[in-house]
């Protein structure tokens, strides 16, 4: 901790300047699967558990400040368009753009991917950033809500395409290596943290001026609406002992917070917010949370029982918790957040913002420099030019949208493509 945000948060690991907190921390590939290059083009996963006193608080982010989408039904599709095609087993850049086409809440992400920031120069070297907002809740039952940032001490350095594929065959463990290598010469990597903060009262003004909605995924929060407040700082300085039984049995679950922190309304959110957790089940086994890498550092107390590879059992302990007829009295959502005030028709899909799918990805367009638009336009058509005509035309009408020379300047690069 290296600045007092307690008038934010009671959550104790914030508690004072100088206070240090036991971190495990996996960056990970989305689209790729184990052994794969570690430089293919791929946004990644950057995902931290903090062993708090209070219990685990994973943040579960990516290395970009947006997502792909905004409504968790259409996590499963967004997931398996990465991968592979179930009949050729080839990964496929009609599945890859049919989606993206259909779905140009994605634009703002591709727009990243594609860039240069899609190959980074080794895991050292990129931001990590929780995506959602989230709320932090102080001791008064206060509520503001946040978003996460981790920027490299580093350094932001990227790969060019052609860096990326010659490295992806000369050395596809790059990434790996190279923080193995760093970490074990106490060259040690660090990131600074920091929160951008809005109100309520913020929150409402600032999606009446914009139009956005601040609970949106694909959007982010300007620096001069939301500033970034210092946090502390992050540091990995030691590897795994065992890479299987800490980073492939590491469950990590975005409902792993502890009292001061909190969720919102982001849809996305509240999906992921179930699906880590049952996907865990599956993928590690019923009681993940009992193994070294998973286990709270602090006593534990639940009413949990029995099961598959039973590590941890609270014995004789009774295994129910009663409640008498005062009843248990909550507070808002829990640990003192305060409610939500709800109004209007209740249904699954919150629309709030939902036609604005190019501004934001227009802006970050033109803010790159000239060469990073040639770069960003060959790199799309190296992969847009695999996929059919009928869904290339589409998905050049959402580069049109958000700045009529993005779809010009993507055209012209399939043009080149074309006549190879």
């Amino acid at each position: 901790m290296t600045n007092d945000i307690s008038k934010y948060t009671k959550a104790k690991l914030f508690s004072e300047v100088g206070k240090r907190t036991d971190v495990f921390a996996r960056i990970s590939s989305v689209g790729g699967e184990r052994g794969s290059a570690d430089t293919e083009r791929d946004a990644h996963g950057f995902a931290v558990r903090f062993y708090t006193e209070e219990g685990n608080w994973d943040m579960v982010g990516n290395n970009t400040p947006m997502f792909f989408i905004k409504d968790a039904i259409k996590f499963p599709d967004m997931v398996h368009v990465h991968k592979r095609d179930p009949r050729t087993n080839l990964k496929s850049a009609a599945m890859l753009w049919d989606f993206n086409s259909r779905t140009p809440e994605t634009l703002h992400k591709v727009t990243m991917v594609f860039s240069s920031r899609g190959t980074p120069d080794g895991y050292r070297h990129l931001d990590g950033f929780g995506i959602h907002t989230f709320s932090l809740i102080n001791a008064a039952g206060e509520r503001v809500w946040v978003k996460w940032h981790f920027k490299t001490k580093q350094g932001t350095k990227n790969l060019s395409a052609e860096e990326a594929e010659r490295i992806a065959g000369a050395d596809p463990d790059y990434a790996q290596r190279d923080m193995v290598n760093a970490i074990d010469r106490g060259q040690f990597p660090k990131w600074d943290v920091s929160i951008q903060v809005l109100t309520e009262a913020d929150r409402v003004a600032w999606e009446k001026r914009t139009g956005w909605d601040a609970f949106n995924p694909t959007y982010v929060w300007p620096f001069k609406d939301a500033p970034r407040i210092p946090v502390g700082v992050l540091e990995l300085n030691r590897i795994p002992d065992n890479y299987h039984a800490e980073v492939e049995q590491a469950a990590f679950s975005p409902a792993n917070i502890v009292p001061g922190m909190g969720f919102s309304p982001d849809k996305l959110l509240q999906g992921r917010v179930f699906a880590y957790h049952d996907t865990q089940l599956y993928r590690v086994g019923t009681n993940h949370q009992h193994l070294p890498v998973n286990r709270a550092r602090c006593p534990i107390f639940n009413q949990q029982r029995d099961g598959s590879m039973t590590i941890l059992d609270p014995g004789a302990a009774a295994n129910y918790a009663p409640v008498d007829s005062a009843g248990t009295r909550p507070v808002g959502l829990g640990h003192g957040e305060p409610g939500l005030p709800l109004e209007g028709a209740a249904g699954r899909y919150d629309s709030r913002g939902s036609d604005d799918y190019y501004t934001q990805a227009g802006y970050l367009f033109r803010l790159l420099p000239a060469d990073e638009k040639q770069n960003l336009f060959k790199n799309i058509a190296k992969s847009l030019s695999g996929a059919p005509h009928e869904t290339q035309e589409r998905q050049l009408g959402h580069f049109d949208r958000a700045d009529p020379a993005y779809g010009a300047g993507v055209r012209a690069a399939l043009a080149k493509v074309a006549k190879q």
